[in-house]
């Protein structure tokens, strides 16, 4: 049996998990995407929340969906989450994403902005997310690309791009770390663990119009950043540092 290496108590230490605005800013993005897709109201649907951590963004999701569920192997996140958010339709539990505890078909959307790479195997995690979601349901799916120049947690450079064993020294000269968790893909690891969804790419849009995603805390339109960024995406999309994907599942369920 595998020996599972977890990311617990994400939490300590990082101050923006509990940061109200910051954290409603990121879910203000997910609910402009999921809601152009709809093209209805989200009201009707039951929304997963993988990795919810603290629960300030699965609680700004209930303002907009039937029921939310938040979930994280975090203990202290989701006591946090539990003691401050108590809206009627609105749960949190412990629990692996790896070994989602509901039943299949349960769920209109799911939730999952990076997260797969804090995961032990992101290919379990995708394989529950498919199983849970309900025929033509939709995982909305941020990933960071393993091809950046600065890695976005320790804000070193590229740390996710060099090998594992390296990445945990590179840390430990830096006294950042002991042990790099982070599992990062290139674009085409990407494809590949999401090969079983039929994929909704929202990444140019959101780059396009930062205003209507509301996506301005990371570009501003007519910019030079937001320039750069759609050269990157002409000539070199396998370069992008964050891929905005929506993930469907097949009605067939193949």
């Amino acid at each position: 049996m595998k020996h599972y290496i977890y990311q617990h108590n994400y939490s300590e230490g990082q101050s923006l998990l509990y940061d109200l605005n910051n954290r409603e800013q990121k879910a203000k993005k997910i609910i402009s995407v999921l809601s152009d897709y709809f093209k209805s109201n989200l009201k009707n649907l039951v929304l997963l929340d993988i990795g919810s951590s603290t629960g300030i963004m699965t609680n700004y999701f209930s303002k907009y969906f039937k029921s939310v569920v938040g979930i994280d192997i975090d203990e202290k996140a989701v006591s946090f989450a539990q003691n401050n958010f108590k809206n009627p339709n609105l749960t949190f539990c412990i629990g692996d994403s790896m070994n989602l505890p509901f039943p299949n078909n349960f769920f209109d959307v799911v939730n999952c902005a990076h997260i797969y790479e804090h995961v032990p195997d992101s290919k379990k995690l995708m394989e529950e997310i498919y199983r849970v979601l309900k025929p033509a349901g939709i995982c909305f799916f941020v990933a960071g690309n393993r091809f950046v120049l600065i890695e976005g947690h320790y804000k070193l450079p590229l740390l996710s791009a060099i090998p594992k064993k390296l990445a945990h020294v590179y840390l430990r000269i830096l006294r950042k770390g002991t042990y790099y968790y982070e599992n990062h893909l290139s674009y085409w690891g990407l494809k590949d663990l999401t090969s079983r969804f039929y994929v909704i790419d929202y990444t140019e849009k959101v780059i396009h119009n930062p205003d209507k995603y509301h996506a301005t805390d990371m570009l501003t339109s007519n910019s030079i950043k937001q320039t750069l960024v759609i050269l990157i995406l002409n000539f070199a999309y396998w370069l992008c540092p964050d891929y905005i994907w929506l993930l469907k599942k097949y009605n067939d369920e193949r």
